[in-house]
């Protein structure tokens, strides 16, 4: 009975021990940075799987890794073999079949951690509040518009697609571009940097299946350019002149003026964003100092 309260004792002592250790790493810098990192990697492989056709496909590889692990504890050897046969060809098999959603996830990541660039300035305000303006007389007129706010991730092949405009965004040059009767009113137009970019350009559909049947190509234009990008999209419907924004796949549907100008100066300039993430770098740096102080006074 000793002995086993022995062995008992011990192994609580070993457990424990190692707890404290775990947690005590989580206080270095590094070790905070690094859990960040993977959380960040995760939670983009969601998002993409959330809002692409891999559902099915992630489903199937958790069925196939359940399956490995129970061919591992019951020593299967030819099942054991057969999966792994199957993921070394199946991984070079799923980079051909999904490239696009796999270029798609990259680009996200690049563009996450590139740097913001310089477009928050009079010119963007500007911009946002042209763009309000004609949006709110196209609703009226009930005009359909397409238009496109570029943000991290650039949409050359996109607006490729169009013809090249470059000029001040005005919402008179809006309201043309998308007049019933004009060339270039079937397609997007692209705003970058607060400038007009390029107009009649095509976007992809999106590949969603779930959404509700009175949305039409417009739309889902829209929806799917916001799934392959970081772009904010504004729609307005031909049909009931109702205002939307697509942002990341999410459709926000029936909004006044005020709204949009609310959700464009939230998205385009970011403030509060970059108070954030310098309040969040002091902290780090903060918790690194302090770390380092407590080192230097034990040695």
């Amino acid at each position: 009975m000793e002995r086993i309260l022995g062995d008992l004792s011990s192994a609580l002592r070993d457990t424990f021990g190692n707890a404290t250790t775990v947690f005590e790493s989580l206080y270095k810098p590094s070790n905070i940075i690094d859990i960040l990192f993977v959380a960040f990697l995760i939670y983009k492989v969601i998002s993409l799987i959330r809002r692409s056709n891999l559902k099915n496909l992630a489903k199937g590889l958790l069925i196939l890794m359940v399956v490995y692990v129970l061919s591992e504890i019951l020593d299967m050897k030819m099942i054991k073999i057969l999966i792994q046969k199957t993921v070394e060809l199946g991984l070079i098999a799923l980079v051909i079949l999904f490239q696009p959603e796999l270029r798609r996830l990259f680009e996200r990541i690049g563009g996450s951690l590139s740097a913001t660039k310089e477009n928050y300035g009079t010119t963007m305000e500007a911009a946002i509040a042209q763009t309000v303006l004609a949006s709110e007389e196209m609703s009226a007129s009930r005009t359909g518009a397409l238009i496109i706010f570029e943000r991290k991730i650039q949409l050359n092949d996109i607006m490729s697609t169009g013809t090249i405009i470059n000029a001040d965004a005005t919402a008179e040059l809006i309201k043309n571009i998308f007049y019933n009767k004009a060339p270039l009113h079937d397609g997007a137009l692209i705003i970058r940097d607060g400038r007009l970019a390029s107009a009649g350009c095509v976007l992809p559909l999106t590949r969603s299946n779930n959404l509700s049947k009175d949305l039409g190509m417009r739309h889902r234009a829209g929806i799917g350019l916001s799934e392959q990008s970081d772009a904010v999209v504004i729609i307005v419907s031909e049909e009931t002149g109702s205002i939307s924004v697509a942002i990341e796949g999410m459709l926000k549907r029936h909004l006044s003026a005020s709204s949009l100008e609310k959700i464009l100066r939230s998205e385009l300039i970011p403030q509060d964003d970059s108070t954030n993430r310098n309040s969040i770098l002091s902290r780090l740096s903060k918790v690194f100092m302090r770390k380092k102080n407590e080192e230097q006074t034990v040695d």
